[in-house]
């Protein structure tokens, strides 16, 4: 049996299994506006019983979700300048709460350590339950230097990352890694007082548009273009989209608040789904 705090970090995979496949139709049918009973039809769950899972999960019901979160929304925030809270509000939500984002302290390793790809750095890793699926914890002795998820396939996400830093020595330990498992995806654990400590292994300038991103408040979004500003190339969109693409910590430095000129979400590394369930997760929470 697994001791008891493996436990609790895994049972939300369990959730986002079935919370996954409602995102996927909610937001490829969200103009037809699905009932809760339509929604529970695609699970084959009871609706009273989906409706506890759903709202446990993101904070916030699946007919809350469904308005705060379709495309058509999030073209609408960016457009009408509000935010996935205003949108909270907009869909009968009481108010916010205090809770902060996450609190992170951060470096960069020099250019060198980074043109290296890894050589001399030692990587531990770990699978553990998230609220989005089975994520790959990865960590130097520095602090954090990875989140990524497996979606069933263990040995591709971590082909995908270590491709990253090929010449790094990787070392397998889930009970090394769990304590940011359990920091990460839990809010209850943010705090000021213990910040998580983050370590960007990029180039000079993927690491600036990194910590771009680390100034977008949870609930809120930017486009490309605005984070090209904030890093002081204003005609480098594209260079800012690839670098946002290429982000080793997925959540925690948040790219999936990055959308498109238009307002669309775009792509994402991890998937679209995730994407939108990530900004779901956030707007449920900020309106808690």
């Amino acid at each position: 049996m697994k001791p008891e705090s493996v436990q609790e970090i895994e049972l939300p995979e369990r959730d986002y299994a079935i919370v996954a496949q409602l995102i996927e139709s909610i937001s490829t049918d969200y103009r037809r506006q699905p009932s809760l009973e339509d929604l529970a039809k695609i699970v084959a769950m009871e609706p009273t019983h989906l409706q506890k899972l759903f709202t446990r999960w993101a904070g916030l019901s699946p007919k809350g979700f469904l308005q705060a979160v379709t495309l058509d929304h999030a073209r609408r925030l960016l457009d009408d300048g509000a935010s996935l809270l205003d949108t909270a509000y907009e869909v009968g939500m009481s108010g916010p709460g205090r809770l902060h984002d996450l609190f992170v302290t951060h470096e960069a390793m020099s250019p060198g350590e980074s043109k290296s790809k890894g050589a001399g750095l030692t990587i531990t890793y770990g699978f553990h339950g998230s609220p989005f699926g089975r994520a790959l914890i990865m960590a130097t002795d520095r602090g954090l230097c990875g989140i990524s998820f497996s979606d069933g396939n263990d040995d591709a996400a971590l082909r995908d990352m270590t491709s990253r830093w090929p010449f790094a020595t990787y070392l397998r330990n889930e009970a090394a890694t769990l304590a940011y498992g359990s920091q990460v995806f839990s809010p209850e654990q943010w705090s000021a007082q213990r910040p998580l400590q983050l370590v960007m292994i990029g180039t000079d300038f993927q690491v600036r548009v990194w910590q771009a991103l680390l100034k977008v408040p949870m609930g809120k979004a930017v486009r490309y273009g605005e984070l090209a500003k904030d890093v002081g190339s204003p005609k480098a969109a594209r260079a800012v989209g690839a670098a946002v693409g290429a982000n080793p910590i997925s959540f925690v430095v948040p790219c999936h608040r990055a959308i498109g000129a238009n307002g669309a979400l775009t792509g994402y590394h991890w998937g679209l789904t995730r994407k939108r369930a990530m900004l779901g997760w956030e707007a449920g929470h900020c309106a808690a």
